[in-house]
């Protein structure tokens, strides 16, 4: 026997054909409004999970480059201060042989030529307590403490490098990649342990004030310390081009990842447009079809 099918069961199908395409209009309008696939987790879970795993993706590297940024801003601080040691260590030697050479100067120009030196050393000294945003970069991890200051027990003493602090400062630019951001100023500074270049250009001083004729060292001394500062600048130098190249890296990993969550959430609006406009039709179609199922009662011939 078959099944009766009653006005109520056609009035009823239709309502619901009507709420399923009132659903699918209202989705692609979404869609279209908010430029994304989906609104809520139910649409599409595996889409919101692939679009939580990109988005956390790029906040690490969001993090990376601000990383990378801060050291590369250090390193190139660093770089300029090293330059302007390299600038006042040649202006010494050029003073010392000058000084050195006792058939041209009498006393007095020596000790003028002392006295440019002395001025030259405490500009040395203000560039070892060098700082960028209130830390000193050639104090190793002890970063709020100047390295070249007074003793602390004796105010009156003379300015020497004291920093001992050997530490590196590194920061991560990526999973695996952590890069050295300072130079330790023990090394640049204090090279030997025993005053260093302070004490180089200290002992020159006291040379060229003295009435002392005698061979020295000097320009020797000298020269290891320019040694040494240029191979500090060259490792230095080293690890800026690296952090470089991990800020490119960085770069091209958050368009490449960027990329991948547009095209794991964003919607292709032209389509979802026409899926909209499709939905119209089909919706009036269905009103139409209404219209003419729904029988019309007594009521409808007594107006």
């Amino acid at each position: 026997m078959g099944f009766r099918v009653t006005q109520s069961i056609l009035n009823r199908n239709m309502l619901m054909n009507l709420q399923q395409n009132n659903r699918a209009m209202e989705k692609y309008q979404n869609q279209i409004t908010s430029g994304k696939k989906v609104t809520k987790p139910s649409d599409n879970p595996v889409t919101v999970v692939r679009g939580m795993t990109f988005r956390s993706s790029l906040n690490e590297i969001e993090q990376y480059k601000s990383n990378a940024d801060d050291g590369l801003a250090q390193m190139t601080t660093t770089d300029d201060a090293l330059n302007e040691v390299s600038s006042v260590m040649q202006r010494v030697r050029e003073l010392t042989v000058k000084g050195l050479n006792y058939g041209t100067n009498d006393q007095n120009a020596r000790y003028a030529i002392a006295e440019e030196i002395n001025k030259l050393k405490e500009h040395l000294g203000e560039i070892a307590n060098s700082q960028i945003a209130g830390k000193y970069i050639f104090a190793g991890t002890d970063i709020k403490n100047p390295p070249y200051t007074n003793d602390p027990l004796d105010p009156s003493s003379q300015k020497e490098f004291r920093n001992t602090n050997n530490e590196p400062l590194e920061l991560q630019v990526g999973q695996t990649n952590i890069v050295q951001i300072n130079v330790l100023g023990t090394n640049v500074f204090n090279n030997d342990g025993n005053g260093g270049v302070f004490k180089v250009l200290s002992d020159i001083v006291d040379h060229l004030n003295s009435a002392d004729e005698g061979n020295s060292d000097h320009l020797a001394k000298l020269d290891t310390q320019m040694d040494n500062l240029l191979k500090e600048r060259s490792e230095l130098g080293a690890r800026t081009n690296r952090m470089e190249l991990s800020i490119s890296r960085l770069d091209g990993l958050e368009v490449s990842t960027t990329g991948l969550l547009s095209k794991e959430e964003d919607v292709d609006i032209s389509q979802a447009i026409i899926n909209l406009k499709s939905q119209e039709n089909v919706q009036r179609a269905a009103l139409s079809v209404g219209a003419r199922i729904i029988q019309t009662s007594l009521l409808d011939f007594l107006r």
